[in-house]
């Protein structure tokens, strides 16, 4: 554990301020080993293994061959099954970070539902239907596995870095709005009593999906200091009025000239002919005319021409 503590003189940026986020690391990595009730040094070893591997996991194998992990395939296997970690103690230490610092003072939170695909472990407990997105065009597919609930505090600006609060498993007899009320009432509990709210702060935005019950989310967290805002869904779209277009600017181009009139001779459009009726329209050459009959089915009005 302390060979993979990080030492203060051990500098990993130099930047104003390095010293005390290296402080922050070390503390909050002390409180995770500390959340770590059984085989606490292989799952601190392995999850720095999982951290500093530069490729993808295929297999709990390969971590044993990562510096960060000083032991064999055999301990990393037996600390995945028999390892032990204090839920509630680490979901303090995460709420006891410093939180992203907005220009307003306002805390946000970000709520969503991320499924762990299980298609092939038919013995797994718990699976459920996952809804996912296929890569064609509507093409919504629902797979077996593992949806997980995540809260997780959001950083101003354009960035994808998130700071995961809690994470909590849907089950198949769960409530997914009343967990979620849950979930993130406990989040914002352990905020409070971590210091980063105090009375007379803005309220904190929780941003919901758009497939949440909203309007039951803001009434099971009334009496909370936390405003609920939703997303709205893709095929949801704000009207604005077009703007008048100018011809040859934008849009489809106009015509090179204008339409040439009737030619002389036709007839104008009349209406469809009557059951019974025909017509006796162009003349055919030589004086001859050309008859054609319309059925009853095919006819919409009574006049004939």
């Amino acid at each position: 554990m302390a060979f993979s503590m990080p030492w203060l003189e051990d500098a990993v940026q130099d930047v104003p301020g390095g010293e005390q986020d290296r402080g922050v690391l070390a503390g909050f990595r002390g409180d995770l080993y500390r959340c770590l009730a059984r085989r606490a040094d292989a799952l601190f070893e392995l999850g720095d293994a999982v951290l500093c591997r530069p490729e993808r996991v295929h297999m709990l194998a390969e971590l044993s061959l990562e510096p960060e992990c000083r032991r064999g395939h055999g301990a990393v296997y037996d600390a995945v099954n028999c390892g032990q970690v204090q839920v509630a103690r680490l979901r303090r230490a995460l709420a006891a970070l410093p939180l992203p610092a907005w220009d307003d003072g306002r805390i946000r939170l970000a709520v969503d539902v991320s499924n762990w695909l299980r298609p092939d472990a038919e013995a797994s407990p718990g699976r459920l239907f996952c809804h996912c997105y296929a890569r064609g065009k509507g093409n919504a597919q629902m797979i077996p596995g593992w949806p997980y609930s995540f809260v997780a505090a959001l950083q101003p600006g354009r960035t994808s870095w998130t700071l995961p609060l809690d994470a909590v498993r849907l089950g198949p007899a769960d409530d997914a709005t009343a967990v979620t009320a849950g979930q993130v009432r406990g989040v914002v509990m352990r905020i409070v009593d971590a210091g980063h709210w105090r009375d007379g702060d803005p309220p904190v935005l929780a941003v919901f999906d758009s497939g949440y019950d909203l309007t039951r989310l803001a009434w099971l967290l009334r009496d909370l200091p936390v405003e609920v805002l939703g997303r709205l869904r893709s095929d949801r779209v704000m009207y604005f009025p077009a703007p008048a277009r100018v011809p040859g600017t934008n849009g489809r181009p106009p015509r090179r000239r204008p339409r040439s009139p009737r030619r002389p001779g036709t007839a104008p459009p009349g209406p469809w002919p009557g059951d019974g009726c025909t017509s006796s329209w162009p003349p055919g050459p030589a004086g001859r005319t050309t008859t054609a009959s319309f059925p009853s089915s095919r006819a919409p009005s009574s006049g004939c021409r």
